[in-house]
């Protein structure tokens, strides 16, 4: 296996760009929904008008712009190359955290928050608060090369990351995740052959317990509902991507504006997009952010080789007890919560458990990375007060 770490300069070609737009120019639209919101997904005017901007006004070199102000590598591990970005803190005893995205999510979701934790003093922060990071994009997805052969689950993965931070000097490290980033982040403590010290996940995988399923408290019926809503209303792309992607690949590979409806959706349902009743993405996240993630896809052929994820791991949870220091961040809008009784049932050391925030959803960082940075500070502050180091 080669071990080299080489240099990656973040670039798309000008002749995908161009038949990107024209490809757009040429998007053959359904009729309009029949309701007069996101019930039925993307309503038409509004995906109209996201096509007319991406074709004629969005910066298509955003993207490798944006990745380009760090450190880019490409590495072999399990025969993949993988794409990392490597920003390293200028405080000497700043600690190694890796940090996991998810679907339809990427290693954009976590620029807002790079400057925070790797130079706090700059951002109303101690130095011990300090990491350096590590963000790895997943097989499969954006940069990173994609698997020729079945077998790239969420247990290999953290094998993979696990050998990268090695690699890259860190024999001991601590590791944050949401989405499949928070899987990988399970795997990681579940394997006691890695070296993973401590993990913060804003995405709790907890099963619901005899008391959950009986109590009148409203945090164990809260957590009961969302389960029901997820498995009612929103399951309908896990279940095609964890039985079919390469069917759906065809489709999301040929239409520029098919790749963007399929994760458009998804962030107007699963951010906290709902202002005066109305659901709108861009509530949140800015309308160029939203074509940043799209495009990241597009440009890298990733929507058969990202979904191809779920196949691997969706259906075979790990629910085994987690005995590392483990700290949880929830946000109101998370697609699965639990209650901190709950949530103590499976991690055995949880020394942070936030779930008192006002707002926020499923892409913590990207959404809210206020406080999003304040939960890492926080969740590392109560691991050093246990003595680890």
């Amino acid at each position: 296996m080669n071990h080299t770490l080489d240099p990656l300069q973040p670039h798309f070609e000008d002749d995908a760009i161009h038949d990107a737009r024209q490809r757009l120019a040429q998007t053959r639209f359904p009729e309009a929904e029949t309701v007069e919101d996101w019930q039925q997904g993307v309503p038409l005017s509004y995906c109209q008008e996201l096509v007319r901007y991406w074709r004629d006004d969005y910066d298509w070199q955003r993207v490798p712009n944006q990745l380009a102000q760090y450190e880019n590598w490409m590495t072999e591990l399990e025969g993949v190359r993988i794409h990392v970005v490597h920003v390293r803190s200028p405080h000497t005893e700043a600690k190694p955290l890796l940090m996991t995205h998810g679907w339809p999510g990427s290693v954009l979701e976590f620029l807002e928050v790079i400057g925070p934790l790797t130079d706090p003093t700059k951002w109303g922060g101690q130095p011990e608060d300090a990491f350096h990071l590590v963000m790895p994009s997943l097989p499969g997805f954006g940069f990173s090369a994609k698997p020729t052969e079945p077998g790239f689950g969420i247990d290999r993965i953290a094998v993979m990351w696990d050998a990268l931070m090695l690699r890259l000097g860190y024999d001991q490290y601590v590791a944050q995740g949401g989405d499949w980033g928070s899987l990988v982040t399970h795997a990681l403590l579940l394997n006691d052959a890695l070296h993973c010290q401590a993990g913060h996940v804003n995405l709790p995988l907890v099963l619901p317990d005899e008391e959950t399923l009986s109590s009148s408290d409203p945090g164990e019926q809260a957590t009961m509902a969302a389960a029901l809503h997820y498995q009612a209303h929103e399951a309908g792309y896990s279940n095609q991507q964890s039985t079919r992607p390469q069917t759906l690949a065809y489709a999301l590979a040929d239409s520029p504006a098919g790749q963007m409806a399929w994760i458009i959706e998804k962030y107007a349902q699963w951010t906290d997009s709902v202002r005066q009743n109305a659901r709108h993405p861009e509530n949140v996240i800015a309308r160029d952010v939203l074509l940043d993630i799209v495009t990241h896809y597009w440009m890298t052929n990733s929507s058969g080789s990202s979904a191809r994820l779920y196949w691997e791991s969706f259906k075979t949870p790990d629910y085994r007890p987690i005995e590392a220091p483990m700290g949880i961040s929830l946000f109101p809008k998370e697609l699965f919560i639990c209650t901190e009784r709950l949530a103590k049932t499976r991690y055995q050391k949880l020394v942070t458990f936030n779930n008192q925030h006002a707002h926020g959803g499923h892409f913590a960082a990207l959404e809210q990375p206020s406080a999003f940075i304040n939960d890492v500070r926080g969740w590392h502050a109560a691991l050093r007060a246990t003595g680890y180091r």
